[in-house]
């Protein structure tokens, strides 16, 4: 199920940049970003109320909360970055480099969660129906 997951994620990342390029025409980065950022958390906080997840919010941690918090301004500044790099330039160029986060990310959990460098995912095959994929 994980690989469907991830499979759907990539295509519906795919399809981000291409619609996020033809409506960002004539409009600020930074406001196309704080737009695309209001409907993320309106989805997110409408899949929390469909799984009835609301009162968990009271359950987590103090770390948790800093690295969630962490992660969500790293994503912002992510977002940020990604709209005016495709508004000023081809998303066919700009998506590519944008994409190296997946290499970067590999090194850092190597480095940071200190996750075994398996002949796998050194060799570009994590996504390998052999090896799972969480």
């Amino acid at each position: 199920m994980s690989i469907i997951l991830a499979l759907l994620a990539a295509v519906f990342a795919s399809f981000t940049a291409i619609l996020a390029k033809i409506g960002i025409e004539k409009v600020d980065s930074n406001l196309a970003t704080a737009v695309r950022t209001i409907v993320v958390v309106i989805m997110a906080y409408l899949m929390v109320v469909i799984t009835g997840e609301t009162e968990s919010i009271l359950t987590i941690s103090v770390k948790s909360y800093i690295f969630l918090i962490l992660s969500g301004l790293t994503t912002g500044l992510s977002w940020i970055c990604f709209f005016k790099a495709i508004q000023i330039g081809d998303v066919s160029k700009v998506v590519p480099i944008d994409k190296s986060s997946v290499v970067l990310t590999i090194l850092l959990s190597f480095i940071i969660l200190r996750e075994p460098a398996t002949a796998l995912v050194v060799s570009g095959e994590s996504l390998s129906p052999l090896e799972p994929l969480f």
